[in-house]
C-alpha cells in the first residue's frame, strides 16, 4: 500500500516555487501526495500536476482569533481524514497549527520546515516582544511530537530554536535552501551593456531591504554613477512590513527604480542584469541569491543569517551591514565600476551553485528525512 504525504503550505505559489520538486520526488518513489494551501490562482497549477489539493481556510494577517481557530480545526480534521504517514509543514502558521494538530491526530511522522524566522522575530518594540513570547510558546508545543524533524536553512535559526528550548537538538536538520534547477537558471555571460543593471527580486517588504535599495539608488544617482535599478516583485498588502504603492510611485517618479512587478521570468531578467542584490534584514536562505549564483551574477547582500549563508563572501559576492543604504551603495558601486570583478564573482557563483545548491541534492535530503521518519 502506498504511503501518504501531506504537504501544508500557506501560499500555493510558494509551494510551486519552493517545494514542488520535493513533492514530485516523493511521488516518484511511490508516495500518494496531498497538498494543502490557501486558495489562489496557483491552485489550478497544483491540481494540473496531478496532486490532490485541499483549500485551507487560513488568512495571511491572522487578526481574527475565531477564524484562526477554524483554520486549525479544519487542518486537524484533514489529518484525521487523510491519516498521512508523513506530514510536511512549511512556513509559520502551518508549522504551528499543523504541529499542534499532529499531536492529537493519527500522523506517523512530521517534517517542519523553518524557512526563516519572519516578521515576528525581526520586529522591535513591546508588541513584537509580546507576540514573540506567544509564538515561541506555540512553537514549543507544535515541535514536541516525538517522531519529528525540523529543517533549518541556516545555523543561526537552528541556534535560536535550540537555544530557546523550542526544540530538542537531535531533531534539528540543516539543509541549505530549497535548491536551484541549474537547467532553468543557466550560466550566461553578462550582457555587454554600457549601463549596468542592478536587480532586487523579492516581495516588496521593508525587511527585504527595499527601502535601502531605493535609497542606495538615490545615493548613486547623486554621485553620477550610471546604472539602472530594477525592482522585481509586488506589494504584499497582507504583510505589515510591506512598502506602499505610494512609496513605489515616489521612487518611480524620481527616476530611481524601474518597478517590474511580479514576474515569472526571473532567469531571463537575471540574464539581462549585471548585479543581483538582496539587502534583507534576515532570511532562512534566500532562493533568489542561489538563483543569481546559478546564472553567474555577482551578488551584494547583507551580513545577516541566511543571506551570508547563500554566498561565499568576497568570492561570489559582497556583504554589507543591514539597514545601511550608504554601505549598500558603496558595495554596488564597487561592482558597477569593476566589470572584471563582477565576472569573476559570477563565475565563482555558478561553481558554488553546482557544488552546494543543486536541486536534485536538496530533494534527496528531504526524501532521506521522510525515510528515517517512516522507520521510526
Amino acid at each position: 500500500m502506498a504511503l501518504t504525504l501531506l504537504m501544508v503550505v500557506n501560499d500555493p505559489a510558494f509551494f510551486l516555487s519552493h517545494r514542488l520538486a520535493v513533492a514530485e520526488g516523493a511521488r516518484k518513489i511511490g508516495y500518494k501526495v496531498h497538498v494543502a494551501t490557501m486558495d489562489g490562482e496557483a491552485v489550478r497549477a497544483i491540481e494540473s500536476k496531478g496532486f490532490i489539493h485541499h483549500v485551507l481556510p487560513l488568512s495571511r494577517s491572522g487578526r481574527n482569533p475565531l477564524s484562526e481557530f477554524f483554520g486549525f480545526l479544519f487542518l486537524w480534521r484533514l489529518l484525521w481524514r487523510i491519516r498521512p504517514d508523513i506530514l510536511h509543514l512549511v512556513t509559520i502558521k502551518p508549522v504551528i497549527y499543523g504541529g499542534i494538530a499532529a499531536r492529537i491526530a493519527p500522523v506517523k511522522g512530521v517534517v517542519a520546515a523553518v524557512s526563516g524566522l519572519g516578521y515576528v522575530f525581526i520586529a522591535f518594540g513591546f508588541k513584537a516582544a509580546l507576540l514573540r513570547g506567544v509564538v515561541s510558546y506555540l512553537y514549543r508545543i507544535a515541535l514536541g511530537k516525538e517522531n519529528l524533524s525540523v529543517i533549518f536553512q541556516n545555523p543561526d535559526d537552528r541556534k535560536v530554536f535550540t537555544g530557546l528550548r523550542l526544540l530538542d537538538v537531535d531533531k534539528a536538520v540543516l539543509i541549505r535552501g530549497s535548491g536551484v534547477d541549474l537547467d532553468v537558471y543557466p550560466y550566461i555571460p553578462e550582457p555587454p551593456s554600457a549601463v549596468p543593471v542592478v536587480c532586487l527580486a523579492a516581495r516588496l517588504l521593508r525587511d527585504k531591504g527595499v527601502v535601502e535599495f531605493a535609497e542606495a539608488a538615490a545615493i548613486l544617482k547623486e554621485r553620477g554613477v550610471k546604472a539602472d535599478f530594477q525592482l522585481i516583485g509586488s506589494v504584499d498588502s497582507g504583510n505589515p512590513a510591506s512598502v506602499t504603492e505610494e512609496e513605489i510611485a515616489v521612487w518611480r517618479d524620481r527616476g530611481l527604480v524601474e518597478v517590474l512587478g511580479h514576474r515569472n521570468d526571473v532567469a531571463s531578467l537575471f540574464a539581462n542584469a549585471h548585479i543581483v542584490t538582496l539587502p534583507s534584514y534576515r532570511e532562512g536562505l534566500p532562493k533568489v541569491l542561489i538563483e543569481a549564483a546559478a546564472c553567474g551574477r555577482a551578488v551584494v547582500t547583507t551580513d545577516v543569517p541566511g543571506c551570508r549563508d547563500a554566498i561565499d563572501p568576497n568570492v561570489t559576492g559582497l556583504l554589507v551591514p543591514a539597514r545601511d543604504a550608504v554601505a549598500l551603495a558603496d558595495a554596488l558601486q564597487s561592482l558597477i565600476d569593476d566589470p572584471a570583478l563582477r565576472k569573476r564573482m559570477g563565475a565563482a557563483g555558478r561553481s558554488l551553485a553546482e557544488r552546494e545548491f543543486r536541486l536534485d541534492k536538496v530533494v534527496q535530503r528531504h526524501l532521506d528525512i521522510y525515510s528515517k521518519l517512516e522507520r521510526t
